[in-house]
This record gives structure tokens, sequence and C-alpha cells, in this order.
């Protein structure tokens, strides 16, 4: 078992959210020099992760993680190493742990997304499809927790009621992860549906854990 050697505080702070096509490397020292404390890189799927290399970028001052293709699939630079959570996408404890261990050194902390409802996520057992295997959900962050040196999170959706959200929720925390980020939606909601604070509101208060909301 690793014990996490790094401790990144959530509590009380301001966090850019995870957006794909949009939480790359500018986007997240842009929002560090306007003032967020935490930033998260877009959602990563572990198996595009795992075949890459990690290159050191002498030009750029940069550590990319780079495809067969050629392509950066994943930059980061020293000025962020402290305060960037790298989220990935995952349905198996195996593979989001050999990623973890690929970018340990270079970020401060792990995220599972498990709240995203697109296909290109849920379609791989991915996302907001882990919100219906609890067990899986309990295996991948029990297994990153034990075997990381980083602080582990999680993001998920409300379930369809608040009792089910709430024995979900206390079973994540028992996993020993550092953080949850809550999507105030149900998996079928959307953007023009209005975002159930009441929920998050709830889970913060019966959580010891800091409750990011989103």
């Amino acid at each position: 078992m690793i014990v996490n050697s790094v401790s990144l505080c959530y509590h009380n702070k301001l966090i850019l959210a995870p957006m794909v096509r949009v939480g790359t490397l500018p986007m997240r020292l842009l929002a560090l020099d306007y003032g967020a404390d935490i930033v998260y890189c877009e959602e990563l799927i572990d198996l595009k992760m795992l075949q890459c290399k990690r290159v050191v970028n002498e030009v750029l001052k940069t550590v990319d993680f780079v495809a067969p293709d050629d392509r950066v699939i994943f930059r980061t630079c020293e000025r962020e190493q402290s305060r960037v959570v790298f989220q990935m996408g995952t349905s198996d404890a195996e593979r989001a742990l050999a990623v973890a261990r690929l970018v340990e050194n270079d970020v401060a902390g792990i995220d599972v997304n498990m709240g995203c409802p697109k296909e290109y996520s849920t379609k791989g057992g991915m996302g907001a499809a882990l919100l219906s295997d609890p067990d899986k959900i309990e295996k991948i962050l029990s297994t990153l927790v034990k075997g990381t040196r980083r602080p582990v999170t999680c993001k998920i959706r409300i379930l369809p009621s608040l009792e089910d959200t709430l024995s979900l929720v206390k079973r994540i925390e028992r996993t020993g992860i550092a953080a949850i980020t809550v999507h105030g939606r149900k998996r079928e909601e959307r953007p023009q549906h209005p975002v159930s604070c009441e929920v998050i509101k709830a889970i913060a208060e019966t959580l010891s854990i800091p409750v990011i909301a989103k």
C-alpha cells in the first residue's frame, strides 16, 4: 500500500472545472493567472493515455504525454504542477491505476469522471455509466487511493432519489478519497435543467470530506 505523499487542500477553493476541448494547458494557466486555486484538465481516456510516452519538451519547457501518432494527449508544466488535477475516464481499476502512476509525478491530484452523460464516455462503461455500478466505483477509487501517491477525487451526478445519492456518496467517502465533485443534475438532465442545489447541500452536510459544487 502506498501512502499519499502530497496533500492538495480542497477547502474553500476556486476551481477550474474539467471541460472537454477547453481545459488544456493554456486555459489552465490563464485560469491560474485570474485567481483559480486548482485547475482540472479535460477528461482523458485511460486507454489513450496508456499508449503515451512521457516526453520532456525542452523548447516549450513542458512535459508532454505523446501518442504513437505524435499527438500530444496531455501537456503540463512546472508552473501548474502543484495545482493541476488530472481527470481520467475509466471503467477499470487496474487501467486507472496504471494511468495514475504514469502521470503522478507531474500532477497534484488524480480525478475519475463518473458524471459525464455523453455517449463517448458512457459507451465504454465510463462517466455516468458508473453510477449504476457502485461496486465498480468502489473498486476503482479504492485501488487508486491505495496505489498512488496523489490525492484522489471523483466527479458524480446525483441519482434519482436523495436517499440513493446519499448512500452512494457515503460509500464513496469510505474509499478514502480526498474530495468529491457533485454535478447537481441527474444523468439524463442537461444545462437547460436547473441545478439541484439542495441535494448538493445535503451531500455537503452528510460528508466530512470537501464537496465541490459543479
